[in-house]
């Protein structure tokens, strides 16, 4: 939804390159050209300056012809760096069901549609070889080019577009069902909480990754086999038990093949299973001791160094072999249908039991259902595996479902103070406050008090392990206390919601808790401001880390603030990435500033130089050290 210039609001449905759906005033459909959206878009920034363009390129003598291709590109030259402002993206959450996120794109419509397509375009090569096979066996092939031979040619031909618009569809469906999953994932792992990923190593973490990259692949590529073997293998079962009562022994026996696939198919998901929790603990462990190998060459003697490990090694080739075997009886069942079904017919033919048709019909159903049962132990292997994958992963997906505090509108982000003018503002007040870690028995908080007012400078001391990060996690809203009461300008955080919370009260974590992500220098000091930035950010950011001792760093690097950073670019040393946090967290503009142990890693002089930054731009801060 946009802001028109001259008033009301413009809803687009979806945009082309050349045109756009939008809603009309009589809540109609219609079709507008991109180009004149954009024109109306422009239209009050272009009229300030359309002016004195248009006298400059009339008094420059420019003809006619070309006078209004030159304005626009003039235009375009002196305002293509402004911007319009005032729309909405309104659409599902990531938070949503996923049935409604895969509702809202159409995709069961896609799913019914692909069903009919393949429906139609196995019926039609059915069609094709039952009046190929009829033609053969009634000797009208013989006669040269026959309408039976044209027929079965018009019919493969006639099958060709409804396989190709099946296959598109098919593609279709899995790149907008993997965008919704992949955005269901990515947004539930930004909902899952500090303590719930702190007991992970960084082995688990890879896992996890692996398996949500694998199961998308695993689950619609499955999926899409397994749609096909049930339209084969019921074709297959309908041919057979239309062809006389002398193919129902081998209905039956296709019957009790896809019965015993599935049987097989469950036993090999079980060692699967296995197989797959030990790689992970393998993967895990060889992750852990690569991260840690100096400090287990300076405290591990060479003797112990593979303890354990040739026992891990043992039992992982042990369930790999049982894995193999289960998967082995898999790609076997097919084969023996195929065996069974052919001594079946054999056995008629010989016998002479059956007509010629109806071990033509026979042949073709047995040849159908080999390929059905080949597709469907295939599809089980997939599925399978994306069921396996799926229990590493549930919890970030279901962590997208939970519900966050959003605040009520009807509340003023900064209160008024009911103190007096004369009195500071309570900016964060606590009463009473109690939190124990999940894995802990004993609370690491208990019966906390404070009161904290505009303008405060707080420093907080304590031996380690005293709970001052935890305070510091509870004050920015990063944590819930689990009794007590919290309030921030007067307002409680369901009052003001997460996101306001977080705007208000902003912290600069410990460097172990703290993090330069992968992008540009700009990019992590400028993450928690609007985005993209505009020059003031470029020149704010600039001033803060000049203050902070930073101009150094800023003067070497070829990019300056657009130099990247972080693992793959420019790497910052100990005292540079914590003074980057600093500079990070006092850019928020935030009403309370949290440094939470900065300044360990600085020298006496810079420590000084960051101490007095931080007390000049944060409007209260408080600073948490050891004594």
């Amino acid at each position: 939804m946009l802001l028109l210039p001259e008033g009301g609001i413009l809803a687009v449905i979806k945009s082309g390159a050349r045109r756009a759906t939008v809603i009309a005033p009589d809540l109609k459909l219609h079709r507008a050209p991109v180009a004149a959206i954009c024109s109306v878009l422009r239209r009050p920034l272009e009229a300030k300056a359309a002016g004195e363009v248009e006298r400059l390129l009339i008094e420059a003598g420019t003809p006619k012809r070309r006078l209004a291709q030159a304005r626009a590109a003039i235009l375009r030259e002196q305002l293509g760096q402004r911007r319009i402002s005032g729309g909405w993206l309104l659409r599902l959450p990531p938070s949503a069901s996923f049935r409604r996120l895969l509702n809202d794109a159409g995709l069961p419509r896609s799913l019914a549609s692909l069903f009919g397509l393949r429906f139609v375009h196995y019926a039609l090569l059915m069609t094709a070889w039952f009046v190929l096979g009829r033609g053969a066996l009634n000797g009208k092939l013989d006669q040269g080019l026959s309408g039976w031979l044209i027929a079965w040619a018009l019919l493969l031909l006639t099958a060709v577009p409804f396989h190709l618009l099946a296959e598109w569809l098919q593609g279709r469906f899995a790149i907008e069902a993997g965008a919704r999953l992949k955005g269901r994932l990515l947004f539930g792992a930004l909902r899952l909480k500090p303590e719930e990923i702190r007991h992970l190593g960084a082995g688990q973490m890879l896992g996890k990754i692996a398996e949500s990259n694998a199961i998308e692949t695993l689950a619609l590529g499955g999926g899409f086999v397994a749609f096909s073997a049930v339209i084969e293998l019921a074709m297959a079962a309908v041919i057979l038990a239309l062809g006389g009562q002398g193919l129902w022994l081998q209905l039956a026996l296709l019957l009790g093949c896809v019965t015993l696939t599935i049987f097989v198919s469950w036993r090999y998901y079980r060692r699967r299973l296995g197989w797959t929790e030990t790689r992970a603990a393998m993967t895990n462990d060889l992750v852990e001791r690569m991260v840690g190998h100096r400090t287990r060459l300076a405290q591990e003697s060479r003797e112990r160094w593979h303890e354990g490990e040739d026992r891990a090694v043992e039992n992982y080739l042990t369930q790999s072999q049982a894995m193999d075997r289960a998967g082995a009886l898999q790609t076997i069942m097919p084969r023996g249908w195929l065996a069974v079904g052919l001594c079946g017919l054999a056995a008629t033919f010989v016998t002479g039991g059956g007509a010629t048709a109806t071990m033509a019909v026979g042949v073709g159903a047995l040849l159908l259902g080999y390929r059905g049962l080949q597709k469907l132990a295939t599809s089980l292997s997939s599925l399978l595996g994306a069921a396996i994958a799926w229990k590493q992963i549930a919890e970030i997906f279901n962590a997208a479902a939970r519900r966050q505090d959003s605040g009520s509108p009807g509340f003023a982000a900064r209160p008024v103070n009911a103190g007096g003018a004369d009195s500071p503002e309570v900016l964060v007040e606590a009463h009473d406050l109690t939190f124990r870690y999940r894995e802990r028995g004993e609370a690491a908080l208990r019966g906390c008090g404070l009161q904290i007012r505009a303008g405060d400078r707080l420093l907080l001391e304590g031996e380690s392990g005293g709970g001052k990060s935890t305070l510091a996690s509870l004050l920015t809203g990063l944590r819930s206390p689990e009794s007590g009461l919290l309030l921030l300008g007067g307002l409680d955080r369901q009052t003001i919601g997460a996101a306001g919370w977080r705007k208000r009260v902003t912290s600069a974590p410990q460097f172990h808790e703290n993090h330069v992500l992968t992008g540009t220098f700009a990019f992590n000091l400028l993450m928690g401001r609007g985005w993209p930035p505009t020059e003031k950010d470029f020149a704010e950011a600039e001033e803060v880390c000049r203050a902070l001792g930073l101009g150094d760093l800023l003067n070497r690097m070829p990019a300056g603030l657009l130099q990247m950073v972080g693992e793959t670019g420019w790497q910052l040393s100990h005292g540079e990435r914590s003074r980057m946090f600093m500079a990070r967290a006092l850019l928020q503009g935030a009403d309370l500033v949290i440094l939470d142990e900065s300044f360990g890693a600085l020298d006496p002089a810079t420590l000084r130089r960051c101490l007095q930054t931080a007390l000049d731009r944060a409007r209260t801060l408080m600073v948490i050290a050891h004594p």
